[in-house]
């Protein structure tokens, strides 16, 4: 096949249009294509309002090695063939089944690999399969009540589950790992479309289909999965891993254990500090979601005479401030939602989530500040590579406290001024769990609060009108990634011989796709190091 890039048509458009302009380039005629397949979908609202779709296509047709021969002319190039591969699995035969603990994207995919592959994995997740953790999630934000196992951060999917389901990453993907990810996702029931587009999302509603899907399709492989198991220690000898301890009670003896918890399991970080796993306290960030109606993004970004039938606009945001901190919008999520994300009773935490259709009359997006080890204050009664963890625990304690349980939320305007809202403006929030009037101030330490006040006028210039004083602001986003760092070497080793770190939770990912692709290493190291046991 042969693939063109840079292929412009308007915003609103048939797929005959790309045809026509494919036979344009190449200078063929219609009958002469035999298929056309999408390789690649972006938005240019350079022009504004000129919105432009650009395609990258991959065009099947009798003609290629005469076309190929005036490639530079034409600038066409002939269609990689590039897929994914495991490695060769290695010699060292496996006496027990490879336990994965967490059902997260890190987990999932690290032991959805294994399963493929033979080696029969237990997965274990300390909440709830997909459809009871939902509807245990809906119960607490109509109610209040929590269940600390089974929440927005602990059950089947990982917190990324009741998120916006963004699947982009920085990370390189030259094994092609994010495209493995992309197909089993699709042969679950995601839309094809995360193939191609350059903004790949599935939304919190579909990815609850698409995990049972995948789960089912890990059982039909041979791999087990046990929900409502928490691994409460671990078993050593000989300075390498014998066995796991399951909920207090049960042994679960195994020679590989790969640790995709999350970066919420806090309870079971500080368990495996106590036995002696390697880990260090590592920067992360901490700030406020902030709500816009979508309609005011959609013509920053697009221009106010924009075509309709455009997706929800997103956007990220940057800003150096004179407070030496940078400042940056995080999970922003297009036509969604901010959720109570708790999973800690007496502690409150934020997050912001999308359906596929992101039809929500607000965007909301994390507005974040880092922290390093020497911002925060050290406890006297916690180690210091849990310390980290500990200031999240502060500042969630005093966001429930600042609103009663419920959602702190403050106008941008008041926030600036440092007093508590008493009247909405013209922003009405879209938020799932009660919410209810506090000044973040209170809650926000102000090493934090004034480079956020700062960046105002910078975000502003960027996107027009993102400084509008009745923006509404909640808190606290604490989740934003790991707090620690589980250290291990280079095949992905902990100092615990048969323990394998990886994902969020661990301090090497931060979002799906490369959660995900780290469990995918960790998965491909094991399987070129062991061959399947016959147990």
């Amino acid at each position: 096949m042969i693939r063109i890039s840079s292929i412009s048509v308007p915003a609103v458009h048939t797929m005959e249009q790309v045809r026509k302009k494919v036979c344009k380039t190449l200078h063929i005629r219609p009958e002469q294509i035999k298929n056309i397949r999408i390789a690649k979908r972006s938005i240019d609202a350079r022009k504004k309002p000129d919105v432009r779709y650009i395609y990258t296509v991959d065009v099947e047709t009798d003609c290629e090695k005469l076309l190929l021969k005036q490639a530079e002319k034409l600038r066409i190039v002939k269609t990689p063939e590039v897929s994914y591969t495991f490695p060769e699995l290695g010699n060292r035969p496996l006496q027990s089944r490879p336990v994965i603990v967490g059902s997260g994207p890190c987990g999932l995919f690290c032991a959805y690999l294994l399963a493929e592959h033979g080696y029969r994995p237990i997965l274990i997740e300390r909440g709830a399969p997909v459809e009871e953790r939902a509807e245990d999630v809906e119960n607490f934000w109509k109610t209040g009540i929590l269940k600390p196992e089974s929440n927005v951060q602990f059950g089947e999917g990982g917190a990324g589950t009741f998120s916006d389901g963004k699947l982009g990453t920085m990370v390189k993907d030259t094994n092609m790992r994010m495209r493995k990810m992309l197909e089993v996702f699709v042969e679950c029931g995601a839309p094809e479309e995360i193939l191609y587009v350059a903004k790949p999302h599935i939304g919190t509603d579909l990815l609850r289909i698409v995990i049972r899907n995948m789960r089912l399709k890990f059982q039909k492989m041979g791999g087990e999965i046990r929900f409502h198991t928490c691994m409460t220690d671990v078993i050593l000898r000989d300075g390498r891993i014998a066995a796991i301890e399951l909920n207090g009670q049960e042994m679960l003896t195994t020679e590989l254990v790969v640790l995709a918890l999350g970066h919420s399991a806090r309870d079971t970080f500080e368990m495996l500090y106590e036995r002696g796993l390697s880990m260090q306290a590592k920067p992360f960030a901490m700030g406020v979601r902030i709500e816009h109606p979508q309609a005011a993004i959609n013509e920053s970004q697009y221009g106010s005479a924009h075509p309709k039938g455009l997706s929800a606009a997103d956007y990220k945001l940057t800003a150096q401030t004179s407070y030496g901190r940078g400042v940056y919008s995080f999970c922003m999520c297009p036509g969604g939602i901010v959720v109570n994300a708790s999973s800690e009773p007496g502690r409150l935490a934020v997050n912001g989530m999308s359906n596929h259709a992101r039809d929500s009359r607000n965007a909301n997006s994390a507005l974040i500040v880092t922290v390093s080890p020497e911002d925060y204050p050290q406890f006297s009664n916690v180690p210091k590579a849990l310390s980290g963890m500990a200031y999240q625990r502060q500042l969630e304690k005093a966001a429930y406290e600042a609103a009663g349980g419920a959602i702190p939320m403050q106008l941008l305007q008041d926030f600036e001024r440092n007093q508590k809202s008493q009247v909405l403006g013209e922003v009405a929030p879209c938020m799932a769990g009660a919410s209810a009037f506090a000044n973040l101030r209170q809650v926000l330490p102000e090493n934090l609060s004034l480079p956020l006040i700062e960046a105002m006028d910078t975000f502003d210039r960027k996107i027009h009108g993102y400084h509008r004083p009745d923006a509404i602001l909640s808190g606290i986003e604490s989740r934003t990634s790991s707090p620690i760092r589980m250290e291990r070497n280079e095949q992905l080793e902990s100092n615990i011989a048969g323990i394998y770190p990886c994902g969020e939770g661990a301090g090497y990912a931060g979002g799906i796709t490369s959660a995900a692709m780290d469990g995918m290493k960790v998965a491909e190291q094991i399987g070129s190091q062991f061959r399947p046991g016959k147990e």
